[in-house]
């Protein structure tokens, strides 16, 4: 797989996360684009999954606010589509409010 691709995988669920991992580690040379979007797309999933458990929480505790915060995950979707369309252009641009934070995490994906 090109970087391109791996890129973009990256984004697609945790699973396709996974792929583009374990096909970058297979990778002799390592490019910054994948990795860049390896570490974006696993830190949105994160995200993801952390927005999910609190709403699910507050939920419980004040089910009226409920169905008003879930449109709030459309914020998600919107970060994932951005990085997909970044990924897709071969740019390094971090998603806006919270990409900068995941460019110097994740340490693990060199």
């Amino acid at each position: 797989m090109n970087k391109k691709t791996l890129s973009i995988l990256s984004y697609i669920t945790i699973i396709g996360w996974i792929i583009a991992y374990v096909n970058y580690n297979k990778l002799t040379v390592k490019d910054s684009l994948t990795r860049f979007h390896l570490k974006q797309g696993l830190g949105i999933a994160i995200l993801g999954i952390l927005f999910a458990v609190a709403l699910t929480i507050i939920a419980v505790i004040v089910p009226t606010l409920a169905s008003i915060l879930s449109l709030l995950q459309l914020g998600i979707l919107v970060l994932w589509i951005m990085g997909i369309i970044n990924a897709n252009n071969e740019q390094e641009v971090p998603v806006p409010v919270v990409g900068k934070l995941f460019t110097d995490k994740f340490d693990f994906i060199k």
